[in-house]
C-alpha cells in the first residue's frame, strides 16, 4: 500500500514533447497539403501492406482482449472473486469470531526450526506432525534489530504476544530473560515495562504486548507457559502468566488450561551460544551441530505432544531465525480447524498471504483467538490459518515443498541486487551505443536494425522477469546465470513475436506486441493468485513479507506501462480509419478493467497504483480524444483517482474485519487516529528508496535523458526520430505522455520510490526506440539542415 502524499502535476497543453516545426495538431501529425494522397498512406503506417498487417495486428489484439473479459465472466476464481472477494479469502465457514466448537490450543514454539531440517528418521515426532496436519512455511513478520534482517527469538514471541510486528531493545539476539516466580504458579517476565516501552515509542506498528494473554484471561480462561520464550507470548497486558514452569512436565495436568503455549529452544540456544546477543557478527551453526540441535528440539516437541489434552489444537511454528539470514520456517496445525473440521493433511493458507503454503506468525495469533472463540481487536493483523485443499501428496512431497520455497526466497535475496545491477548497466550501456548510432549514425542502417532488435528485447525484459517464473531457475546449480538466461530467452521469444509477425511492418505494431503481452500477462497473474510474483526478482519476497499478494510496485510499474502503450498501439491502427469512438471505447473498456484489477482488494489490491493509473489512462483518452490537458483536467484526474481508491478502500472495510485486505485496514487505521504513523513510515520508505538505490535512480535519469536529447532532437538522419514516429503514429505521443503520467504519480504515492518510474521507463524508452527505428526507415534521410521539414511528407521507402 502506497503512502498518500503529493497530488497530480498539470500537465502543460503541449505536454512534455514539443512539436516538431511544421507539425499540426496534438499529435503532431503532419500534413501535406500538396500530396494528401501520400501523407495519407504514409499516416497509416508507410505502405499498403502494412495496413494488411495493421489489421491483423489489431485483430490478435482484440481476440485477446475478448480473452479477458470472458475470463472475467466465466471462469470460476475470477469473476466470483471480483463479485464477492471474501468468498476467495476465508470461507464464510472460517469465520474466527464464531468457531463451530471453541475448545483448547496448545500453541508449540520452535524458534529457527526451517522445513530442510525435517526428516523421516531423525525428526519422527515432527515428521508424524506433518502427516497428520497442514502445513505451511511460515514468514516471521517482527521487527529485527538495528541494520540486519534476521528476526531474534524475542522479538518473534513479543510478535505472538500482540498479533502484530514487534521487536525488542538492542542491537543483537539475546536468550528471553527467565521469569520470576509469583503466586499460586504464576510467573512475571522481567524487564515488562521496558519491553513495552520500547515498543511503544520505537517501533511504528505500534504492538500492544499481552495482547492474547489478555484476551484469553478476560474471557475467563487459563494460560499455561512452558519456558521464558513461551512466557513473553503467554504473558498479559501486565506481563504476568497464570501458570509457568521451565518445562513442559512442570505444568502437570493440562486440561484445566484453555491456552498452553510450549518453547522448545533447542535450536535458539545452540545459535545464542555463539554470542549473537552482544551485536557482534553472527555465525550459522555448523551441520552437525544444526543436526544435533534439530534433533533435540525433536525429542522436545514429541514431549509436548505427548501432554497435549484429548481434542486440542495444536499449532507449532518457527517464530524466528537462528541463522545470520533470515528463513522462511516450519508451521503446522493439526486439530480442529476454526470451523470445526480437522485440519486435513496438505497446506495451509491464509487471507493475509493467499498463497497456498505460506502463512504468516501474525496469522498464528490470529489463529488462537479463532479457536478460543474469541473476538479479535483491530490491533491484530493476521488472519486464521485454514486448509489450502486436501492434500494428495505424501509427508515427503509437502516437506520437499515447502523446502523449496525457502532456498527460493533465500536464493532470490541472493541475486537480486547484482542482477539489477546488471540491468541498470546493460541499460545505460545500450542508451549509450543508440545514442551513437543515432547522432554520429555509424553503422548506418545495419545499426539502425540492430538497435530495433536490441530494444525491442530489452522492451520485453520486465515481463520476462515475471514469466521465469514458470522455471524452477533457483533450484539449478548455477541460479543467477540461471535467471538471466531465462529472462533473456523469454524476452526474446517475446520479440520475435513482436518482430516476425506482420505488423512487424508497422511503427507501431512490435511496441504494441510487445506491451499487449506485458499487459495481459500480468493481468492474467493478478487475477490468478499473483503466482509469478512471488520470489521473482521485481516481485515480492515471502521472507519479509512486506506483500504477499495482488500488485507489487514494480509490477504495477512494469504493468501499467505496458498497458497505456498497447493501448496507443491498438488507437494507432482505428484512428486513421475513423473509429475514433471505437478506439476510445477500446482504451475507456480496458483501461477501466486494467485499473479495476490494480485496486479490487480481491486482485490487486494496489491502493496507490490506482490513482497513479487512472491518471495515465485518462491521459491517454484526453489526448487521444483530440483535447489538450488543462489544469482543470488535471485536477479532475486526480480527484476522480483519489475518490476512485476510497472507494474501493472503503468497500473493503465494509466487510467483515477477518476477511479484509490491507485496504480496509488503512480505513480502520485513518479512524483509528493511526494513519498519520502509517503514511510517515511509507513516506520514509519512498524516500530511503530514492536516495539510496542509486543505480535505479541513475537509469531514470539516463532513460529520460536519451528520450529529450537523443530521441526527440535532430539526428544525423535530420528531424528527430520521436517527431517522426509522433507523425506517423499519433497515438505514440498519447501512450507516452500517459505512462510517464502514471509513472510521476506512481513515484509519489508509493512507497517503492524511484523503482517505479525505473521500471516504467525499462519498458516505454525501449520500445518507443523500437518505433523512432522504424519511422526512420518509413521516412526518406534529410539533412541537419532540412530539420525543419514536416516529417512524413515525402513517400518512405519500401519497408
Amino acid at each position: 500500500m502506497g503512502a498518500v502524499h503529493g497530488g497530480h502535476r498539470p500537465v502543460p497543453a503541449a505536454g512534455p514533447f514539443p512539436a516538431p516545426p511544421g507539425a499540426a495538431g496534438p499529435f503532431h501529425a503532419a500534413r501535406a497539403p500538396e500530396r494528401p494522397a501520400r501523407a495519407a498512406r504514409t499516416a497509416a503506417g508507410g505502405v499498403p501492406a502494412a495496413q494488411a498487417a495493421a489489421r491483423t495486428a489489431a485483430r490478435v489484439l482484440w481476440a485477446a482482449l475478448v480473452a479477458v473479459f470472458t475470463l472475467v465472466l466465466l471462469v470460476p476464481g475470477t469473476a466470483a472473486h471480483a463479485a464477492v472477494p471474501a468468498a476467495a479469502s476465508v470461507p464464510a465457514a472460517a469465520s474466527p469470531a464464531a468457531p463451530a466448537n471453541p475448545g483448547q490450543v496448545v500453541v508449540i514454539g520452535v524458534p529457527g526450526l526451517q522445513w530442510d531440517d525435517l526428516d523421516r528418521a531423525r525428526t519422527p515426532n515432527l515428521w508424524g506432525l506433518v502427516e497428520r496436519g497442514g502445513s505451511a512455511s511460515m514468514s516471521t513478520r517482527a521487527v529485527p534489530p538495528p541494520g540486519r534482517s534476521l528476526i531474534c527469538p524475542v522479538a518473534g514471541w513479543l510478535t505472538v504476544s500482540a498479533g502484530q510486528r514487534a521487536g525488542a531493545p538492542g542491537d543483537g539476539c539475546a536468550p528471553p530473560a527467565v521469569p520470576r516466580p509469583g503466586p499460586g504458579g504464576g510467573a512475571s517476565v522481567p524487564d515488562w515495562s521496558r519491553l513495552t516501552a520500547h515498543n511503544a515509542a520505537e517501533v511504528s506498528y505500534r504492538p500492544v504486548l499481552g495482547q492474547l494473554g489478555q484476551l484469553v484471561v478476560d474471557a475467563g480462561g487459563k494460560v499455561a507457559a512452558a519456558g521464558p520464550g513461551a512466557a513473553l507470548a503467554a504473558a498479559d497486558k501486565s506481563g504476568n502468566i497464570g501458570k509457568y514452569a521451565p518445562s513442559i512436565g512442570g505444568l502437570g495436568d493440562l486440561t484445566p488450561y484453555r491456552l498452553v503455549v510450549a518453547e522448545v529452544p533447542d535450536l535458539a540456544e545452540a545459535w545464542l551460544r555463539g554470542r549473537p546477543g552482544d551485536g557482534g557478527p553472527l555465525a550459522a551453526l555448523t551441520d552437525r551441530a544444526r543436526r544435533e540441535a534439530v534433533a533435540a528440539a525433536d525429542r522436545g516437541v514429541g514431549a509436548v505432544l505427548g501432554r497435549v489434552p484429548p481434542g486440542a489444537t495444536v499449532l507449532l511454528g518457527g517464530l524466528s531465525d537462528t541463522s545470520p539470514t533470515a528463513h522462511l520456517h516450519v508451521a503446522v496445525a493439526r486439530g480442529a480447524s476454526p470451523d470445526g473440521a480437522p485440519y486435513p493433511r496438505g497446506l495451509l493458507t491464509a487471507p493475509s498471504t493467499r498463497q497456498d503454503g505460506l502463512v504468516t506468525n501474525t496469522d498464528l495469533t490470529a489463529t488462537v483467538i479463532a479457536l478460543l472463540g474469541l473476538e479479535a481487536p483491530n490491533t491484530v493483523v493476521g488472519h486464521a490459518w485454514r486448509s489450502a485443499g486436501p492434500g494428495g501428496g505424501s509427508a515427503a512431497a509437502t516437506v520437499d515443498r515447502l523446502a523449496d520455497d525457502d532456498l527460493a526466497s533465500e536464493v532470490l535475496r541472493e541475486v537480486r541486487g547484482p542482477f539489477f545491477t546488471g540491468l541498470v548497466t546493460v541499460q545505460i550501456l545500450f542508451y549509450v551505443l543508440a545514442a551513437v548510432a543515432f547522432r554520429r549514425g555509424w553503422g548506418g542502417s545495419r545499426a539502425l536494425t540492430a538497435v530495433r532488435g536490441v530494444a525491442t528485447v530489452s522492451g520485453a525484459i520486465p515481463v520476462g522477469i515475471f514469466l521465469a517464473q514458470l522455471v524452477p531457475w533457483w533450484s539449478l546449480p548455477a541460479p543467477m546465470a540461471a535467471l538471466v538466461l531465462t529472462i533473456v530467452a523469454v524476452a526474446c521469444v517475446v520479440a520475435a513475436l513482436a518482430l516476425a509477425g506482420p505488423w512487424r511492418a508497422h511503427v507501431l505494431g512490435p511496441l504494441t506486441v510487445v506491451a499487449a503481452i506485458t499487459s495481459l500477462a500480468l493481468l492474467a497473474d493478478v487475477m490468478t493468485g499473483s503466482r509469478l510474483q512471488v520470489n521473482a526478482v521485481g516481485g515480492y519476497e515471502p521472507v519479509t513479507g512486506g506483500r504477499f499478494y495482488g500488485f507489487g510496485n514494480i509490477a504495477f510499474a512494469v504493468y501499467s506501462a505496458g498497458t497505456i502503450l498497447a493501448l496507443a498501439g491498438v488507437a494507432q491502427w482505428l484512428l486513421p480509419r475513423g473509429r475514433r469512438a471505437l478506439a476510445l471505447t477500446v482504451c475507456v473498456l480496458y483501461g477501466g478493467l486494467a485499473v479495476f484489477a490494480d485496486g479490487w482488494p480481491g486482485w490487486g489490491a494496489d491502493f496507490g497504483g490506482v490513482p497513479a493509473f487512472l491518471a495515465g489512462v485518462a491521459v491517454l483518452v484526453v489526448l487521444l480524444s483530440g483535447r489538450r490537458l488543462s489544469v482543470a483536467k488535471a485536477v479532475l484526474i486526480g480527484t476522480a483517482g483519489v475518490l476512485a481508491i476510497t472507494v474501493i478502500a472503503v468497500a473493503d472495510w465494509l466487510r467483515p474485519a477477518e476477511q479484509r485486505t490491507h485496504l480496509g485496514a488503512f480505513v480502520q487505521q485513518v479512524l483509528d487516529g493511526e494513519a498519520w504513523a502509517v503514511v510517515t513510515r511509507k513516506f520514509g520508505a519512498m524516500l530511503g528508496i530514492t536516495v539510496g538505490n542509486w543505480p535505479l535512480t541513475l537509469l531514470s535519469l539516463v532513460a529520460l535523458a536519451f528520450l529529450f536529447l537523443v530521441l526527440d532532437r535532430p539526428s544525423r538522419w535530420g528531424a528527430s526520430a520521436l517527431g517522426r514516429a509522433y507523425a506517423l503514429a499519433p497515438a505514440l505521443r498519447a501512450g507516452l505522455i500517459g505512462a510517464l503520467v502514471c509513472a510521476l504519480a506512481g513515484f509519489l504515492l508509493n512507497d517503492s520510490g524511484i523503482a517505479i518510474p525505473a521500471m516504467a521507463l525499462t519498458v516505454a524508452v525501449p520500445l518507443t526506440l523500437t518505433a523512432c527505428v522504424r519511422a526512420l526507415r518509413l521516412s526518406p534521410p534529410t539533412t541537419p539542415g532540412r530539420a525543419s521539414e514536416p516529417a512524413g511528407t515525402t513517400a518512405p521507402p519500401a519497408p
